[in-house]
């Protein structure tokens, strides 16, 4: 998705954004990939693959699942963050401050890849870890996209701030 003038990227977390309609064909696409992934996601872990009792235990499991578990309060705190920055009847575009945000530009971004690392890392499989990198390939851009628009609107934008991942980029 290419972003242009003085348009941030849409974020549909923020309930009155002005956007631009989305194009069919984004829709279609994202959709198809939430099936497709889905399909193989249910499939292995249901039918190709049957996990031991043993692999509750297993510290790859714990780990993948507290990465998991991390990551998704990390998502969760951010979107609310980006939900809440304007007040009721308030217009405009404004910074996010707090928790991640504090870090990187794309906050949701880096807590959903966190999020899909641990669920690569608990479920150790093609299907997984192959999930893990398509969501670091959508998002990541994304998330650097969304800091060069911060970057170019807000003269007073945290110059230390990363795009996606802290202290990194």
């Amino acid at each position: 998705m290419l972003v242009s003038g003085m348009h941030p990227p849409p974020n549909p977390t923020l309930p009155n954004a002005s956007r631009q309609p989305m194009p069919l064909s984004v829709m279609f696409f994202a959709w198809a990939f939430c099936t497709v992934n889905g399909y193989l996601q249910v499939r292995y872990l249901t039918f190709l693959y049957v996990y031991p009792d043993e692999w509750l235990y297993d510290p790859r499991f714990i780990v993948g699942v507290a990465i998991f578990l991390f990551g998704w309060c990390l998502n969760y705190d951010a979107d609310d963050r980006l939900r809440n920055l304007r007040k009721p009847g308030e217009t405009g575009y404004k910074i996010p401050y707090g928790g991640l945000f504090e870090y990187v530009s794309g906050a949701n971004f880096c807590g959903e890849i966190i999020e899909w690392t641990g669920f690569a890392i608990a479920g150790w499989s093609i299907p997984s870890i192959t999930f893990a990198i398509f969501t670091f390939l959508n998002t990541a851009p994304r998330g650097a996209a969304h800091h060069k628009w911060y970057l170019s609107k807000f003269d007073d934008y945290p110059k230390n701030r990363k795009a996606v991942i802290p202290f990194i980029w």
